[in-house]
């Protein structure tokens, strides 16, 4: 038996469900972007251009709920297949567009060499199924972060890549990186790479750019994750359940519009909703109620049969402590237990602004440990008893039995060096090293043990083409050293 969580009976998700479909029906959205209200009002909706609003209809509601896919695959860049979004399955991978890396215990923005060593990391973590474009390098300029980022991604860890984009016209050089790998459209849409985190404002507002992002994801067929951000208390209502209310609108809205444009296309149920603390006017993502409203919303996803997604498994604190530790392992917890398909929040800090090294390989222990958790409890030859006993009362142990040899594995996961699993005298004989001195170790291992990726050189050359020119259109003769 799997072990599950659950918040929400099946009457109060029918109930949130419904009141999200009526505000789309008569508050409705607010889209800044003429395309998407004519695509929406060529289907039904009444669309008041003057004031950039469109109001659904049940109907049209629910022909798109009926096109999206129940469960999809992700591949990495040489074409095996990495994830299955279906179930409960789970995978696990960083947050993404920090501004800044801690680097000896001091926040400061990063450059090509930290998103390098970042992505060396992420290729050698065997818990975290996919990589993210995490932090934003400050060597290039603002034009081609969005792209860049996908480039180094895809040039220096070969796992699937969940990535965004800041403007409409980043999107067309991110699609032809894809391309380069991929070869074709074709290939591209069966063997999708990459995700797209497609943010809604709110309350139940679209822009210009994450409007037309979904749209150009849709016409490709590549993968997109809504991310719903109510901020309970602040831009949302101070309740969880109110707060699930404008999360499922603002999540259904975007349902709408990539149905409209790429019947079929995939997407995730996400969302990074907050709860507002006044007393700092922050909005902490480790708070137990940030991840009560990722838990419910992510049983609402399910019970509309829609994989799902979530920023959980973070911390706001400011360093590897203790608050980063407890924040980050019950928030892995609650989402493995909840099914969540695709986790994304391990190696962040401070309100997902930072990104630590440190932090994201001690993370991928907790993210193994969560693993073993869902895997639950099963008998392995363990009826009848009495010969196993038998055996432990004439040996007085069982190490070498076939029973432990043949289930040890399967039964006990066992971390890391991060992990310090030593008695106190052992510690010490070994350098009594601290979680951090550990986790230091672990970050430079992983960069020395490095196995660069399978990509052909030509495709790493076309790849380094496509950036460069872009890189030029706005000023840049060169991109920054790479090794």
């Amino acid at each position: 038996m799997r072990p599950a969580l659950r918040f929400l009976d099946e009457s109060l998700k029918s109930k949130i469900i419904d009141e999200a479909r009526h505000l789309l029906c008569t508050f409705g959205v607010e889209i800044h972007n003429p395309q998407v209200l004519g695509l929406l009002g060529d289907h039904g909706a009444k669309v008041d251009l003057s004031k950039q609003h469109a109001y659904f209809t049940d109907d049209l509601i629910d022909l798109t709920l009926s096109t999206v896919p129940s469960e999809f695959k992700l591949y990495d860049v040489v074409g095996q297949q990495t994830h299955d979004f279906s179930g409960d399955n789970v995978h696990y991978t960083p947050a993404t567009a920090a501004i800044n890396i801690l680097d000896n215990g001091t926040m400061r923005k990063p450059h090509t060499a930290d998103y390098i060593r970042f992505a060396k990391v992420v290729s050698g973590l065997a818990h975290i199924q996919a990589q993210s474009t995490a932090f934003i390098p400050a060597d290039v300029t603002e034009e081609i972060s969005d792209s860049y980022r996908l480039f180094l991604s895809l040039l220096y860890c070969e796992k699937p890549v969940v990535t965004g984009a800041f403007t409409i016209e980043a999107f067309n050089i991110m699609r032809d990186l894809q391309l380069a790998v991929r070869g074709s459209e074709e290939e591209l849409r069966a063997k999708p790479l990459t995700i797209f985190s497609c943010c809604p404002t709110a309350p139940i507002k679209w822009s210009e750019v994450t409007s037309q992002n979904v749209v150009d994801c849709a016409r490709l067929g590549i993968p997109v994750e809504f991310i719903s951000m109510p901020l309970s208390g602040f831009m949302a209502p101070v309740t969880v359940v109110g707060s699930l209310i404008q999360h499922t609108a603002e999540t259904l809205s975007g349902v709408v519009i990539s149905q409209l444009a790429g019947p079929g296309t995939p997407v995730l149920y996400g969302g990074a909703p907050a709860i507002f603390d006044m007393r700092y006017e922050t909005t902490p993502m480790g708070a137990v109620e940030t991840q009560m409203i990722d838990c419910g919303y992510t049983e609402i996803g399910k019970h509309l049969d829609i994989p799902t997604q979530a920023y959980i498994a973070l911390s706001d604190a400011k360093e590897l402590d203790a608050q980063a530790g407890f924040e980050t392992s019950m928030g892995a917890t609650l989402a493995a237990l909840s099914g969540i398909n695709s986790i994304s929040g391990p190696g962040m800090l401070d309100f997902i602004t930072c990104v630590s090294l440190e932090k994201l390989v001690l993370d991928n222990e907790i993210c193994g440990q969560t693993l073993r958790l869902v895997r639950g409890i099963e008998p392995r030859e363990d009826f009848p008893s009495t010969p196993i006993f038998e055996e432990l009362r004439r040996d007085k142990h069982l190490l070498i039995a076939d029973h432990t040899r043949r289930y040890l594995k399967d039964e006990i996961t066992f971390p890391g060096p991060v992990v310090d699993r030593a008695n106190s005298s052992r510690w010490l004989e070994e350098g009594g090293f601290s979680l951090h001195d550990r986790a230091e170790k672990e970050v430079e291992r992983l960069i020395t043990s490095y196995t660069p990726s399978r990509l052909s050189d030509d495709i790493k050359a076309e790849l380094d083409r496509l950036m460069t020119a872009e890189a030029r259109r706005f000023g840049m003769d060169n991109l920054p050293g790479r090794s």
